[in-house]
């Protein structure tokens, strides 16, 4: 009897110290977290992100509970973002998320997944990722109210980056409008400044564009202008070739030398002839009107082309 109350004596104490042996262990590993974490979080306050990645790793590892292990492994992340090791924060989200799908902190990592995605240029899975943050979270607080007007003009900004001005421009209008105390209201309004003046600009450059077209098409037109005057003048500068040889062809053919004076004419004739008068015919009229005429046109169109020529295709004079 005696040495049974002894042997249940000797058990009962070894299982006090085996359960203060635990409770120590477990109570040191807590501590040894809390160590880990708090150092962690002082490491990155001072910007010395990656010490705070190897404190907040190490917390992780020694964590007792879910909970823990998915607090230290979100601090994780957000190091490994700040100094820009993205693979790695995409590899540990979506561990994070496959372990504690539920937690707060994986709802969270979807906007943080979201903000690599833009930053590696991934604009329609940011996109995605930012409407899905969205649809998940409410406004419930300071603290979630401006991450979602962050997360509305993150949407913004990846329609932006890719070129739809007036699908941004409802983004940046929407935070203005719904979140008025939010941080991202002077960026947003800056945005739309900026949009209004793409607007204005591109409306500067079609008008430009088409005033060019124009232009081109002015100055065409002269240029075919000139060429017909420059043909014109050319055929009557040849007309007037052709009629100046008729003319001297004409005159040739129908002119003879008239005697010196009147007696050595009658010299020249017989005494017992009659005298008649030489007639000299003079050129047609019309031959002489005609050539007058075309010199004149000639005249005329030297001075056209003069004109035409000192005045630009666009309405002043060169």
């Amino acid at each position: 009897m005696y040495m049974r109350q002894r042997g249940c004596v000797f058990w009962l104490v070894l299982l006090i110290i085996i359960s203060g042996v635990f409770s120590y262990a477990q109570n040191s590993e807590t501590d040894q977290y809390t160590r880990r974490y708090q150092n962690g979080i002082a490491f990155y306050q001072m910007s010395r992100w990656q010490e705070a990645a190897i404190e907040f790793r190490r917390a992780q590892e020694i964590a007792a509970n879910i909970n823990d292990w998915s607090q230290a492994l979100y601090w994780v992340i957000l190091s490994q973002m700040a100094y820009s090791d993205f693979g790695s924060a995409l590899l540990d989200m979506a561990e994070l998320e496959r372990m504690a799908p539920s937690s707060a902190y994986t709802r969270d990592i979807v906007y943080h997944r979201a903000r690599v995605y833009y930053i590696q240029g991934y604009f329609e899975e940011a996109l995605h990722f930012f409407n899905r943050y969205n649809t998940s979270t409410s406004d419930v607080d300071r603290e979630s109210s401006d991450r979602r007007a962050a997360a509305f003009f993150w949407m913004g900004e990846c329609l932006y980056s890719m070129g739809q001005f007036d699908e941004a421009e409802k983004f940046y209008a929407w935070v203005i409008g719904r979140y008025p105390d939010s941080p991202k209201i002077e960026a947003s309004a800056y945005r739309l400044d900026i949009i209004k003046q793409k607007k204005i600009e591109n409306e500067l450059l079609a008008l430009l564009q088409w005033s060019h077209e124009e232009t081109l098409r002015t100055s065409e037109e002269y240029q075919r202008t000139i060429r017909t005057y420059e043909h014109t003048l050319n055929l009557y500068q040849r007309r007037i070739a052709e009629l100046s040889s008729a003319e001297n062809e004409f005159l040739g053919n129908n002119t003879e030398p008239l005697p010196e004076t009147v007696s050595q004419a009658a010299v020249a004739v017989p005494a017992a002839q009659t005298v008649v008068p030489v007639i000299i015919e003079e050129p047609p009229s019309t031959g002489n009107s005609l050539i007058d005429r075309a010199i004149q046109l000639e005249s005329d169109l030297q001075g056209i082309l003069r004109e035409r020529t000192q005045i630009s295709p666009w309405g002043g004079n060169r």
